[in-house]
């Protein structure tokens, strides 16, 4: 039960009180952790690594460049920057240690170590300075912050002047009977395949319901722009089955 006077906010189709919001977060992800990288396969059908290319694509990191990868989970997104990059330093961030655990264990964390720090962190009060970072990335990771606008407000604090913001997350077709089918297979097929899979109905329910509850291309480019970024835009993957959305620090 909620309290009327308590701030709340949703966990999936769920009304919960804010304070309790992170840690069912944490207890989705401690839950998946070891089978994190097979369920973006099964999110996604496998297309999630076409998305991160296409997000290196976009970004086009430079040598030297110091990245932020925040609810980075197992390293995906560092990994790929790194390579990219040439050189450069990622700091992979994440709630829920767990997920570092297993990104630590990928054979990339090892022949990067030199290039890597893994940290325990909140995207709502990062750990970090002012104007630190030159890259802050997010994937798959901002539709579970509880307020994503104060996540925003702190990738702009420690970006540098000049720094780039950059959002990979799921997000609505623009054709309705598209979104139909699409909402037919996430909620019929998905939690089912996590029970195979994981064994664990309960976690890929949350996180279907959670892309129905995440705010659209439009709305979301307007939450950029109220946290200070420049140029900001987006891309749809997939006729919208995910977005990419870019801002910076001007």
């Amino acid at each position: 039960m909620t309290n009327k006077s308590d701030p709340t906010t949703h966990f999936g189709f769920e009304t919960v009180r804010e304070d309790e919001k992170a840690g069912r977060v944490q207890g989705v992800f401690s839950s998946v952790a070891s089978k994190y990288d097979i369920m973006n396969d099964v999110m996604s059908g496998g297309v999630h690594r076409i998305w991160k290319d296409a997000m290196m694509d976009w970004l086009a990191p430079r040598p030297g460049q110091r990245l932020l990868d925040v609810a980075g989970g197992t390293g995906d997104i560092s990994f790929r920057f790194l390579k990219r990059a040439g050189h450069g330093h990622a700091t992979v961030l994440d709630l829920t240690e767990p997920m570092l655990v297993e990104g630590r264990k990928r054979a990339e964390a090892e022949r990067m170590s030199d290039s890597l720090d893994w940290v325990v962190g909140d995207a709502m009060a990062l750990p970090f300075e002012a104007n630190s970072f030159d890259v802050y990335t997010i994937s798959f990771g901002i539709r579970n912050v509880t307020r994503p606008q104060d996540a925003l407000t702190e990738a702009y604090r420690v970006l540098k002047p000049g720094g780039r913001l950059m959002v990979l997350e799921f997000s609505q077709l623009p054709n309705p009977m598209m979104q139909a089918a699409y909402d037919a297979y996430s909620f019929n097929v998905i939690p089912r395949m996590g029970q195979v899979i994981a064994g664990d109905r309960d976690s890929y329910q949350y996180l279907v319901e959670s892309i129905r509850k995440f705010p659209d291309q439009e709305t979301f480019l307007g939450m950029l722009r109220n946290a200070g970024f420049g140029n900001a835009k987006y891309r749809n993957l997939t006729m919208g089955v995910a977005a990419l959305h870019s801002g910076w620090k001007l």
